[in-house]
């Protein structure tokens, strides 16, 4: 009886890993991933058969049969695995099987966020907008780093995280060092798609230099300037320029400064030019065209026109306000004076005219 009431303490090791290899257990695990690769080629075919059926092509296509193929094939093995106790065999603080999971969990992921990136900007047009194609982007890795930590915590290795965020850290550092203009590039460009300071297409300035916005990537934003040369733009140094956007907005005012000859009639010239921007078609009646005189120059009284046109259109209204402004005046017989000055002496000015010499020629001819 008292050997009854003795008790065994518990082993400090964990009990040895029993690997069953018999010839039943092995065709019961082959036999289940037969069965589940069967079913997923049906699945598959249900998929494909489904998506020329519905308009949710995006969900339901080849991609998402193959994606759903995979994971009936990965899980077949995976249940396999464990029933012959391979996937119980330990590393370290987890196992086998813990590792395979997180790892398939992991690949599956990355399936799903490259599939919904691609979505995302093949959903928005033939030509994807630059916002779109960074917003997917910012997408796809949340998502991807997301599903890598879940995967370390399916994993078991969630007490090792401590040590593996803290050599993440030193190595962010390290490579921060070495990259940090690449780093800055993207999180301006980052930031530049939140702000949406211009799109593609758009006349800008930027600087000292102007031209239209070509490309718009994650790191650097293309030019093509007014001479037809290609201008590649760190975002760093576009997140911190004055952008000047002439296509932001839908009109834009033309502003044009003309002057006038002194003797002509200030008023009437105001009222030609006035007649002159009405025949124009693309200056807007709202916001209404201004025409007054400015100030009164060294050589002419200068007036300035403001009138208001479509952005698109700008450069062509101003050209035209130009040359038919020039036009009108001068069928009116108003001048537009070069510059001019007048000097003025203290003591009157003495000019002496003297004949030119005779010639010798006609001197011996007379005689």
């Amino acid at each position: 009886m008292a050997a009854n009431n003795t008790t065994t303490a518990p082993s400090a090791s964990p009990a040895p890993i029993q690997i069953d290899l018999s010839l039943l257990t092995i065709v019961e695990a082959a036999l289940i991933v037969f069965g589940m690769i069967v079913l997923g080629r049906v699945a598959r075919k249900i998929i494909i058969r489904k998506s020329k059926e519905t308009s949710l092509t995006w969900i339901i296509n080849e991609d998402t049969a193959d994606i759903v193929f995979r994971m009936f094939v990965l899980g077949g093995i995976i249940w396999a695995l464990y029933l012959l106790g391979i996937m119980s065999y330990g590393l370290g603080p987890t196992t086998v099987g813990n590792i395979a999971f997180a790892m398939g969990f992991f690949y599956f992921s990355y399936l799903i966020a490259k599939k919904s990136k691609d979505y995302m900007i093949m959903s928005s047009g033939k030509k994807a907008r630059p916002e779109t194609i960074v917003k997917a982007k910012v997408f796809y890795y949340v998502f991807i780093t997301i599903a890598f930590f879940m995967a370390l915590s399916f994993a078991g290795v969630s007490t090792e995280l401590s040590a593996l965020l803290a050599a993440a850290g030193i190595t962010g550092i390290v490579l921060g060092f070495s990259a940090q203009t690449v780093v800055s590039n993207f999180i301006s460009g980052v930031f530049m798609y939140f702000d949406k300071p211009l799109l593609m297409g758009d006349h800008v300035k930027i600087g000292e230099l102007e031209g239209v916005v070509e490309d718009i990537k994650i790191l650097s934003t293309r030019i093509r300037a007014w001479d037809g040369t290609l201008i590649r733009i760190p975002n760093e140094k576009l997140f911190n320029s004055n952008i000047v956007n002439f296509m932001r907005y839908p009109v834009r005012r033309v502003d044009v400064n003309i002057g006038i000859a002194y003797a002509a009639d200030a008023e009437r010239a105001v009222e030609i030019i006035k007649k002159v921007l009405d025949d124009i078609p693309l200056v807007l009646v709202e916001p209404e065209p201004l025409v007054y005189i400015t100030n009164l120059g060294e050589s002419s009284v200068n007036i300035a026109i403001k009138a208001w046109a479509p952005s698109e259109r700008w450069f062509d209204v101003r050209t035209r306000i130009i040359h038919d402004v020039k036009r009108a005046l001068d069928e009116a017989g108003i001048e537009i004076p070069f510059p001019q000055r007048v000097n003025w002496f203290a003591n009157e000015l003495k000019i002496r005219i003297e004949e030119p010499p005779e010639k010798s020629g006609e001197s011996g001819e007379g005689a």
